[in-house]
């Protein structure tokens, strides 16, 4: 038994357990309660029986598990047996990688070879580059000397340039003198001018007054004499100062016209005098050459300055030296050069050189003219005649074009002429005329074309010239009778058309072998035209509803031959005009003779008749008068056809039309009739009365027409049979002659219809069929015709006939199905009248039209308004007014409870998405009083007492829908509110079950693969495999595709129970049906239990009792949808986990989204928490269908802890929720060293090495890198600083100290970079290696995580020493920093001679010593003497030093230990110094005693130790 099982078995136990122990206190508890009793026994019942059906099942499961065994023992067996084709598979591989690595060695030789090229090539390159360099500095240089040289010139020419400024300034300012001296003398010539000028005013004003006198004395003698001679003096006087201002104008015109004939003049010296500057350096030989040329432009030259001259004088030395200009040679020699210029164009022109338009770029090859009209036709011409046609040619082109006419066709030479004026250039969309005169020689159609040569290329015209020709027609080909009376006469016309130009004569005859006695019973449509081309024997051809032939075939067959050229469309145009002229003159005159000839028919038959022999059958159709004649152009001719009925039946005549012009074919026609001896018919034989219903009355009316020319009496029979349903009105009459009587069908079917009927009506059918006869005349003709009609019933069925809804409650509709049959095969119009308030019928509210037998479910909803029980009958009522009856019943209910919305409609939600809605649960019950309000109860039942109502959802499994709460307890007047979400997701078996057919199907393509190697191997066969499948196989095997290979090999499939819904499958198989799925729309209906009293929280709902008719129901409509936007990266998951990021660090993710929408989508992101770690990182703004675009998202944690968020990527119609993850880690380390480590003393230029370890304490990987301030990069701005020994010790912040003279850093560190594994540890080593003596070697290291957090500092110290030994402890009086000057080291011999005077080190001990406590103690310091372990001086092992000990430092309190020693390699002793105060010591005076150290080693050092004793109160503060 599997595990899944035994929990299942384990579960039913514990069930079993907890039930029983729930009966036993419900026993105990409800002993009254024997309903409650019975119903737990009955579980308890019904759990038995399953825990035995369980004990079954668990057999079952054993028995199947054995036999599973033993097929997994046989597959096994099985298994063992493919281990032979696994090794196989293995020795292929090792070939194909045999074969892979020859193949790379191939591929590396020759990318050798090819790479020795690129060398070589590259050498090249080089040597060129050199050249190309070498060259380029030899123009420098050479430009660099003629820079030189030009400079120098330059500077002359600058010096004379300055030279001849200086004597221009010179110049202009005498100059200026001179022009201020003008100026002065102006003025005062100004001055003398304006004083005589008064005089002339004055002088003026005097000759002014004495004229207006003289003027004013003339006007009176001009009064004097007027009024002498008797006229009007005003008016005379008006005229004459009128004439006086006129002459005035006109002098001031004068002078005018004069100014600006000089104003021209001077305008074209100036433009004369700018071309003479402009054309300075042309010659004037051409000049004298082309001087013969100009003379023509020289006279008209000459011509204008004549005419300026006459009308301005003034302007007479202009003329003379604008002639002079015209003859100035180089205005000759320029006129000339363009003169010569067109020349050429006109001989490249002549000689056929052409030029390509070329617009945009791109060459044009379409016709540069156009010819209006297209084609020159000379149509219907008479020899002798002279005809002459105007054509128009229009420059097509895009620009400036000019052309010349070449000729003519060689055999239209002797006929055409043609008028052609050159026009000479003409712009784009300018035209010419061209005259083509045509004088006919012959009668014959002629075709040709006028040929002209362009400068961008030749081109043509057409040219037809069409002799006169006849074209003749019929109106139509068939001419129908009808149905007529034996001896009658009928009459019709058929129209001869010719729309030529040429007449002919015609003659009308029976065609060969035809006679009027044939029957034919075949028809042609009429209404159609024959078309004969006589010129061009072209078959006929018809054309529809057309009285008069197209153009001419040989007229088609010539435009349609320069189709390619232009088309024809003018000639068309003409001819189609005269056709329609032609046509509306014909028809009126056929109009015409059609009355004629029928107003002459009754009187004049006998005329008309071609006379026949007796011996011969009478003729029924024969030809009128006309038979033969003359048709002209332009004309048509009226034939007349003549049917006389002798014998009853169909008669057939066939005719041909005949003409004397050879070049027109014979046209043929035909005529039919049909004859008949009755003169009684009914138009209609057959009367369809269509369906009819029983009982329903239906009438029709019956036409019966006579042809004959004497009243008829008629008689109508009906059979006795239908004598009740059927009736004839009036049964006896009399018809008039040739005129028409109506008779009145009745018809009222009976049920009794099919037994009255017999043989006329078929009962399976229902089809009636009723001769009646019609008795004519005392002869006792009969004519018959038909009753047909089809007779069905008018019942509806309802089907069931009574409905019981039962229990429904206020707040819902109950829903029942009825099926309305139509039992007739008409359709029927129904509808349910009188409806009751609480009943709806849908569709359509009940009303409609149901088809032939056609059945319609409909739905009944009932809806209660109150608690009570119903009863009620729906009547349906069909369009004729029939009822039919359905019967209901129904109980009404009143639940405690209700709901603010029994329907919640969900918006379309993507898949993974949530849609949410909110609705109350309400408790309105708050008073037993039926009078106030209505009370729940169910039906006429006991009221629902007042309280606590408690209710619970009950949401069916595998339901994407939650709600929350689930159960509560509403009070009375309260309400609940209720959250329901939505949440669509793909099933899981779905998902698996497409998981496991992936994976069956990679698993087949691997086996595929393998059988074709195997096949491949066992034939022989060395071919290479594809590289395509070579690479899918391993990938396969590599991938763990051999277990799906051998489980197929086996034929055991991947379960779909054991895929993980994390594994890569299963994602795909998600992802998959994710972009595949095309929507879908569920409907759920939850039920709400409702119950009084309250929920008991530990035993939940068990402790109430509910009705199932107070059951409310939610109905929920959720439309899912694909999603428009899915995550296409990672296998489509949703989740952005970024796992543990250190706490000030930022990760970076990346997520590829794509639209899987066939519509461009804008995007919108919800709002991230901003003051959270995430991040959305360049927002992609659109998506167009299909497209993928990248999401940055970045995390930055500030906090020690776990984040989430969702991220809601936002369309206008889905969203798609993506959830934000990732923890903060706080990185922490522990380091061995704390803040300082001291490397010691070291003989200079050797080095000593230390090790510390850094241990990561956090969860996280730490990648760390290992800095030294010595080796920073703002180092040099830092040495800019004030040094550190000017600033006092609190504001030194340099840790950096002495350095190496070679440049090399003195501390080094192993390694400088990695990464610390989350709970591990890492060695590190410093080496310390100076090359010169300093007591002040120092660094600081920074351990730097993540490349920007300094988690740690280090500060590195040393000392190195030219000698193994040292003195430390007390207070340096030295500098800590270096100087700058390098000494060069004493010599050895001059050291171990002792020759070298080196002044004493001085050393400053400080002993403080507190004054004020209870027991005093001495102060006391230390100095440490060492000797350094080093293999250098191997001679001296040992280091001697002494302490000398004066009285005075007895004197003064100092206690010295240990002054005197001997320190071997690697030894560091200490001296030790106490000092208490003597008595005679003055506390605000310090004490400062001198004592000599000396070491003697391989050289002797001497040290000044200065003892400074102070007096510290113990009371003091401590700075």
């Amino acid at each position: 038994m599997k595990s899944p099982d035994r929990i299942c078995m384990l579960a039913l136990q514990r069930n079993l357990k907890e039930l029983n122990d729930a009966a036993r206190e419900k026993e105990l508890v409800v002993q009254k309660a024997s309903a409650a009793l019975s119903r737990l026994r009955a579980m308890r019942r019904r759990l038995c029986t399953e825990l035995e059906n369980e004990k079954d099942f668990e057999f079952q499961i054993f028995l199947t598990l054995k036999e599973n065994m033993l097929q997994m023992w046989q597959m096994e067996t099985e298994q063992g047996k493919y281990e032979i084709f696994h090794e196989q598979l293995k020795k292929y591989e090792e070939e194909l990688e045999m074969q892979y690595q020859e193949r790379a060695k191939v591929r590396i030789w020759k990318e050798k070879i090819a790479a020795l090229q690129a060398e070589e090539n590259q050498r090249s390159r080089e040597k060129k580059e050199e050249e190309a360099q070498k060259e380029y500095e030899e123009k420098h240089k050479k430009m660099l000397e003629d820079a030189e040289r030009n400079h120098k010139k330059a500077v002359c020419f600058l010096r004379k340039s300055m030279a001849r400024i200086h004597e221009k300034n010179a110049k202009e300012e005498v100059k200026t003198q001179e022009h201020m001296e003008g100026r002065i003398q102006a003025v005062l010539s100004l001055k003398t001018s304006i004083a005589s000028n008064r005089e002339k005013l004055r002088t003026l004003q005097v000759w002014n007054k004495a004229m207006a006198f003289e003027a004013k004395k003339q006007e009176m003698k001009m009064r004097e004499a007027i009024l002498a001679k008797g006229g009007n003096v005003a008016k005379e006087i008006f005229l004459h100062k009128r004439l006086l201002e006129h002459e005035k104008e006109k002098q001031a015109h004068r002078e005018r016209q004069k100014s600006r004939k000089i104003e021209i003049v001077s305008q074209i010296l100036r433009e004369n005098a700018s071309i003479r500057k402009r054309k300075k350096s042309q010659s004037c030989t051409k000049a004298i050459k082309g001087g013969g040329k100009l003379e023509d432009s020289l006279l008209w030259r000459m011509k204008t300055w004549q005419y300026i001259e006459k009308t301005c004088k003034r302007s007479a030395g202009a003329r003379a030296q604008i002639s002079k200009e015209e003859m100035d040679p180089k205005q000759l020699a320029t006129r000339v050069e363009k003169k010569e210029i067109l020349e050429k164009k006109m001989e490249e022109f002549q000689s056929g050189i052409f030029h390509k338009q070329i617009v945009s770029g791109r060459e044009c090859n379409r016709r540069t003219f156009y010819s209006k009209p297209s084609c020159i036709h000379f149509k219907d011409f008479d020899v002798g005649q002279i005809y002459k046609k105007k054509i128009v040619l229009i420059n097509a082109s895009y620009g400036v074009n000019f052309f010349r006419l070449v000729g003519i066709s060689e055999w239209l030479k002797d006929f055409i002429s043609i008028h052609f004026d050159p026009p000479g250039k003409m712009s784009s969309g300018m035209s010419c005329e061209i005259v083509v005169t045509f004088k006919p020689m012959i009668n014959e159609t002629l075709e040709g074309e006028v040929m002209f040569m362009a400068q961008t290329g030749s081109f043509s015209v057409p040219l037809k010239c069409t002799a006169k020709r006849c074209i003749l027609a019929l109106d139509k080909e068939l001419i129908d009778f009808g149905s007529h009376v034996v001896g009658e006469t009928i009459s019709r016309t058929i129209n001869l058309t010719n729309s030529g130009a040429l007449g002919t004569r015609f003659k009308v005859q029976t065609s060969a072998g035809d006679s009027s006695k044939c029957r034919a019973t075949t028809k042609s449509s009429p209404g159609r035209m024959v078309i004969r081309h006589f010129s061009d024997c072209v078959p006929e051809k018809n054309v529809s509803n057309s009285l008069v032939t197209p153009v001419v075939e040989k007229k088609d067959q010539i435009c349609a031959d320069h189709s390619e050229e232009m088309p024809c469309s003018a000639a068309r145009e003409e001819q189609q005009r005269a056709e329609m002229s032609l046509s509306s003159s014909s028809t009126e005159r056929l109009g015409q003779d059609v009355l004629s000839s029928r107003a002459a028919l009754d009187t004049d038959n006998a005329h008309n008749l071609v006379e026949l022999s007796a011996e011969e059958t009478p003729v029924e159709i024969m030809l009128g008068k006309v038979t033969e004649g003359e048709i002209g152009p332009f004309s048509s001719v009226k034939l007349q056809i003549l049917f006389v009925p002798a014998i009853p039946g169909d008669v057939r005549a066939e005719f041909v039309i005949v003409f004397d012009n050879p070049d027109c074919k014979p046209l043929c026609f035909s005529a039919i009739g049909v004859s008949i001896d009755v003169p009684v018919w009914v138009p209609n034989p057959n009367i369809d009365l269509k369906i009819c219903m029983y009982d329903r009355l239906y009438q029709d009316c019956i036409v019966v027409r006579s042809r004959a020319k004497a009243t008829l009496r008629l008689k109508f029979e009906i059979r006795k049979e239908l004598s009740k349903h059927m009736e004839l009105l009036p049964k006896t009459g009399y018809i008039q002659a040739q005129s028409s009587f109506s008779v009145q069908l009745k018809f009222l079917p009976r049920h009794s219809l099919p037994e009255d009927a017999g043989s006329y009506f078929n009962e399976e059918t229902r089809i009636l069929e009723v001769p009646v006869t019609i008795l004519v005349g005392e002869k006792a003709k009969k004519v018959n015709f038909t009753v047909h009609a089809i007779v069905t019933t008018s019942d509806l069925e309802i089907s069931p006939a009574r409905i019981n809804f039962g229990y429904c409650t206020i707040y819902e509709a109950v829903q029942a199905n009825v099926k309305l049959t139509n039992k007739s095969i008409l359709p029927q119009e129904f509808g349910f009248v009188g409806l009751p308030e609480f009943v709806e019928i849908q569709p359509n509210d009940g009303l409609g039209i149901l088809l032939p037998l056609e059945s319609l479910t409909l739905d009944i909803i009932f809806k209660a308004n109150k608690a009570k029980e119903y009863s009620f009958e729906l009547t349906c009522k069909s369009e004729i007014n029939r009822q039919f009856k359905l019967s209901c019943r129904a109980v009404g209910v009143h639940p405690p409870l209700e709901l603010s919305h029994s329907l919640v409609q969900f918006a379309a939600t993507a898949l993974n998405s949530v849609s949410t809605a909110t609705l109350y649960v309400m408790n309105s019950h708050v008073s037993v009083n039926p009078v106030t309000h209505p009370v729940p109860r169910i039906g006429k039942g006991e009221v629902v007492p007042v309280g606590p109502t408690s209710f619970e959802f009950r949401v069916p499994e595998a339901c994407p829908v939650t709600i929350t709460p689930s159960v509560g307890t509403v009070l009375p007047g309260k309400k609940s509110l209720i959250e329901v979400s939505f949440r669509p997701t793909l099933p899981d078996q779905q998902i698996r079950e497409e998981a496991v057919r992936r994976l069956c199907r990679a698993a087949a393509a691997g086996a595929e693969i393998q059988k074709r190697k195997k096949d491949e191997k066992k034939e022989g066969k060395k071919s290479s495999i594809s590289m395509s499948r070579q690479q899918s196989s391993r990938q396969l095997v590599r991938d763990g595709g051999n277990k799906y290979l051998t489980s197929l090999n086996s034929s055991e499939q991947p379960r779909s129970e054991e895929l993980k819904p994390d594994s890569d499958a299963y994602m795909a198989a998600q992802a998959f049906l994710m972009r595949n799925f095309r929507g879908s729309f569920e409907k759920y209906i939850i039920p709400c239990f409702v119950a009084s009293g309250r929920i008991d929280e530990r035993k939940g709902s068990e402790n109430l009792s509910c009705s199932p008719y107070n059951t409310l129901y939610l109905e929920l409509h959720c439309p899912a949808v694909a999603p428009a936007v899915v995550v296409a990266s990672d296998n489509g998951k949703n989740t952005v986990n970024f796992g543990d990021v250190a706490v000030g660090h930022r990760m970076m993710k990346r997520i590829t989204i794509q639209n899987i929408s066939l519509e461009k989508l804008e995007l919108k992101f919800s709002v991230l928490n901003p003051n959270g770690p995430f991040l959305l990182v360049r927002p992609v703004e659109m998506l167009e269908p299909g497209e993928s675009k990248p999401l940055g998202i970045s995390f930055c944690p500030n906090e020690d802890k776990w984040f989430f968020e969702m991220l809601d990527v936002r369309t206008a119609k889905t969203s798609l929720t993506l959830s934000i993850a990732g923890c903060g880690v706080m990185p922490s380390i522990v380091c061995s060293v704390e803040e300082i480590l001291n490397m010691g003393y070291v003989i200079s230029r050797e080095k000593v090495t230390s090790t510390f370890k850094m241990q990561n304490t956090s969860t996280l990987t730490l990648p760390y890198s290992m800095q030294l301030d010595s080796l920073s990069s703002t180092r040099d701005k830092d040495q800019q600083r004030i040094p550190s020994f000017i600033m006092s010790s609190l504001q030194r912040t340099e840790l950096v100290g002495t350095q190496n003279y070679n440049g090399l850093s003195v501390f080094s560190i192993f390694p400088t970079e990695g990464e610390i594994v989350a709970g591990k540890s890492q060695d590190f080593t410093v080496t310390f290696s100076p090359d010169h003596e300093s007591l002040y070697y120092s660094d600081c290291l920074k351990v730097v995580l993540f490349g920007k957090e300094i988690a740690h500092v280090i500060r590195l110290k040393g000392a190195a020493r030219e000698h193994p030994m040292f003195v430390e402890g007390g207070v340096p009086l030295d500098v800590p920093i270096e100087s700058l000057a390098v000494t060069s080291p004493p010599s050895s011999q001059e050291a171990l001679n002792g020759e070298l005077q080196e002044p004493a080190k001085s050393i400053l001990l400080v002993l403080e010593y507190i004054e004020g406590e209870s027991s005093p103690v001495p102060a006391r310091a230390e100095l440490k003497v060492g000797s350094i372990q080093t293999a250098q001086f191997a001679s001296k092992k040992s280091v001697e030093f002494t302490l000398e000990s004066p009285p005075l430092l007895q004197q003064k309190g100092f206690t010295i230990e240990a002054a005197k020693g001997t320190l071997e390699r690697g030894q560091v002793k200490c001296i030790g110094v106490s000092w208490v105060p003597p008595a005679d010591f003055r506390p605000d005076d310090p004490l400062l005693v001198t004592a000599l150290l000396t070491l003697k080693g391989d050289i002797k050092e001497t040290y000044q130790i200065l003892f400074m004793g102070k007096v510290v109160s113990a009371y003091a503060p401590t700075k």
